[in-house]
């Protein structure tokens, strides 16, 4: 049987049940005059949108057919009505293929592919537009694979077949198995020519491409546009304009293939000169060069265009939205938006995408319920855009619920939003999800290896980000320098200092990796993490490259762990020369001189700081309690519930003193009195987070504690220990930020994400 959940979904609609059949109702065997008349009539309303029309119609036949319930069938499903069209298809009397095929492409195009499948298996009767149902369905998603093994289970393969599964491997830039598609027949039609060259164009193949062209048995328009187009995309319009001039035959979409050639290539006086010359133009022209202004920030000069338009269509009102969007102009792209007379999918992730990158987390999260609520189709660009969002507020919750709205859509195993899946996991400290999301995923690309590779890294679990790596060389998927950073990263964060360096010196030879900035950063902080500073120091006189201020930061970082303030004060000298308004620096350089009792040197770098009109960032720290995120900095005064986290607070130090527990205050770095030393400790952010979690999430829940910059020391770390067993938590930390915070010794740092789990008694 088919999962329950649409049925649930359909009993909660109320306001349309499925319509209930006369006591005397029939199905005849060969419909008359007036069954067909009926059944015209439903067509037509379920067309229309009158779905109610559709039902009473239906509810008063007297006899009906098969084709009256599949005209019913067909309605609900054009009308995104799948949870009544699950129903209704249980009420059919004898289904044939056309109402298991109407059902089939319903739950296709809607993403439940996991009930497509199950539909799939329960056919009695399977025909050729099954299969290639099957196919298109799960080709869209991105699962290849599994279009290709309906493909081969299809007994009999028509024209559709083939190009489906032609269609499906150009789509996902899987050019080479096209390829050898295309060459294990010889029966293919112009557009199966125009697709595969097509595909070539993509994927930056234009030479193949040309030879397609030059072979082609007939050409037509298509033909040509793909080829004035290729050129145009890599570059040589000299050649594009070319094919133009001679291509005897041109439409619209030829000169605005010109026009889109020009723009892309910087040329946009000539794109004018084509635009304004065209016989005719439609909406993609206009289109075309409006976003040629668009993708220059001349939003003015794409306005006065869109102002003129004769012809907009959704496409010209999300270029705009795009455009304001891309440019930061927030309240020009929220009206835009609200002004729009029809919006897509594209729209909707548009705004979303606005949100998001410019830190709304609130407002992203309340537009895709919004979105939810239109019934608008959540595409791919929106469950990455919200599932970015999560990550960046560390909404733990929103995410797995994200999870699961993405298994039900089908859209989990897929790389694009698979991949933002696991980032959102790794950014939330969920190890444990991460690797479970990346296992269920049916297919992966060189991005989903290199997040898992480096999520681990940042967490510190080195053993586990090597194992994915070994398990990566044995696929087909080729490491590239970002995998390599993250391995490093790897070996940097857990210690293994030999392993990181045999595979710095190898990464060309068994790789082809070159060594870039990144490679020499990671080499740097591994060295001097391990106290190997004058190693450290040598490679970076030997590289083929001036270091940057992030090079210096690591070896600052290094001074700082081992208390080498001479070497500290010269890194942190190069860091002022290149980036003299990096608060961080200062910081971490005033910390390595507290931490050796050099006060007047303190007071010179923060006197720097104010002539500099340098600003530390405010460290804070945040916790999601039921789908809400709580803020917290160092003494809050404005937490809703700050009396009953500063009683807690108050009777657990006093339990803690009274177990032994004494103060690290020497791992502030102020010159202050100890008893104001005290008050730091007690209340800092992560402590008062900590505890917030502690009075209201369950007994038997992780605690995860979020920072915008690292911990300084291992203080906190040691208090949670010695809180050890009395309240029943599990607690994680992790960092949002990488910046150039300080460091701490390996051994008691509580470096950035890394997540602590503390078993309580």
């Amino acid at each position: 049987m088919l999962p329950s959940r649409h049925l649930r979904a359909a009993a909660r609609q109320r306001s349309h049940r499925r319509p209930a059949a006369p006591a005397d109702a029939c199905i005849t065997g060969k419909p008359d005059a007036e069954v067909i008349r009926r059944n015209k009539a439903i067509t037509a309303h379920m067309r229309a949108g009158r779905v109610p029309d559709a039902e009473r119609l239906f509810a008063a036949m007297p006899r009906r057919s098969t084709s009256t319930y599949n005209a019913m069938l067909a309605g609900y499903a054009a009308n995104g009505r799948l949870p009544l069209a699950l129903s209704f298809f249980r009420s059919i009397p004898r289904p044939d293929s056309f109402s298991y095929n109407t059902l089939l492409h319903a739950l296709g195009v809607s993403s439940s592919l996991a009930d497509a499948r199950a539909l799939f298996d329960q056919m009695p009767v399977k025909d050729s537009v099954s299969y290639n149902v099957m196919i298109s369905s799960h080709a869209n998603h991105g699962l290849v694979s599994l279009a290709r093994h309906y493909f081969d289970l299809a007994p009999e393969k028509d024209a559709v077949s083939w190009n489906g599964m032609l269609a499906a491997y150009i789509r996902n830039g899987r050019i080479q198995d096209a390829r050898e598609l295309f060459d294990s027949r010889t029966e293919w039609d112009a557009i199966s020519w125009n697709a595969l060259m097509a595909g070539y164009v993509q994927c930056s193949q234009i030479e193949e491409a040309q030879k397609m062209f030059n072979r082609m048995p007939q050409r037509d328009v298509v033909s040509w546009n793909t080829m004035v187009s290729g050129y145009a995309r890599r570059g040589d319009m000299a050649e594009a304009r070319r094919l133009f001039d001679v291509a005897p035959i041109r439409d619209v979409f030829t000169w605005t293939a010109v026009v889109s050639g020009y723009t892309q290539n910087g040329m946009l006086e000539e794109a004018k000169r084509v635009f304004d010359a065209m016989p005719e133009k439609n909406a993609v022209s206009w289109n075309a060069m409006m976003a040629a202004y668009v993708q220059r920030r001349m939003m003015e000069e794409a306005k006065e265009l869109f102002d003129a338009m004769p012809c907009r269509n959704v496409a010209s009102w999300n270029t705009m939205l795009t455009g304001y969007a891309q440019a930061g102009m927030l309240d020009e792209a929220r009206a835009i938006f609200g002004m729009m007379p029809q919006k897509d999918a594209v729209s909707w992730a548009a705004m979303l995408a606005a949100y998001s990158q410019g830190g709304f987390s609130e407002e992203t999260l309340q537009l895709f319920k919004e979105m939810g609520r239109c019934g608008e189709w959540v595409n791919r660009s929106a469950f990455a855009c919200v599932l970015s969002t999560c990550a960046d507020i560390a909404a733990l919750e929103c995410g797995m619920q994200l999870h699961s709205r993405l298994i039900k859509a089908g859209y989990g195993v897929g790389c694009f939003v698979g991949n933002a899946l696991l980032a959102m996991y790794f950014k939330c400290g969920n190890m444990e999800e991460a690797h479970s999301a990346f296992e269920e995923m049916e297919e992966r690309d060189i991005v989903s290896w290199n997040t898992m590779i480096a999520g681990y890294a940042r967490h510190g679990f080195g053993k586990e980000a090597l194992e994915v790596f070994d398990t990566m060389r044995k696929t087909s998927t080729k490491p590239d320098d970002i995998t390599l950073v993250g391995v490093l990263s790897a070996c940097s964060h857990s210690g293994l200092v030999e392993k990181g360096i045999s595979y710095f010196y190898s990464m060309h030879r068994d790789f082809g990796v070159t060594a870039k900035p990144e490679h020499y950063t990671c080499m740097i902080d591994l060295l001097g993490r391990a106290g190997r500073l004058d190693e450290a120091v040598n490679l970076m006189k030997d590289m083929p490259f001036e270091p940057d201020s992030t090079m210096w930061g690591a070896l600052l970082g290094a001074s700082r762990i081992h208390r080498n303030s001479e070497l500290g004060r010269n890194a942190a000298e190069k860091i002022f020369e290149l980036e003299p308004e990096n608060a961080g620096m200062y910081v971490l350089l005033s910390n390595i001189y507290a931490s050796s009792g050099k006060w007047r040197d303190v007071d010179k770098m923060r006197l720097m700081m104010h002539e500099r009109s340098v600003k530390k960032v405010p460290g804070f720290s945040w916790i999601e309690v039921q789908n809400k995120v709580h803020t917290f900095s160092v003494g809050d005064s404005v937490h809703p519930e700050r009396e009953d986290i500063y009683a807690f607070l108050e009777d657990l130090d006093i339990r803690m003193k009274k177990s032994g527990y004494v103060s690290a205050t020497d791992m502030v770095l102020h010159d202050v009195e100890e008893e104001e030393k005290e008050h730091m400790l007690k209340y800092h952010s992560e402590k008062l987070a900590v505890a917030y979690g502690i009075l209201k999430i369950p007994p038997g829940r992780p605690i995860r504690v979020i920072k915008n910059l690292r911990l300084m020391d291992s203080v906190l770390h040691k208090e949670c220990v010695h809180w050890h067993g009395r309240e029943g938590a599990e607690v994680g930390w992790d960092g949002l930020s990488r910046g150039s915070d300080e460091q701490c010794p390996e051994e008691c740092q509580l470096s950035m994400s890394m997540l602590y789990k503390f078993s309580m008694l």
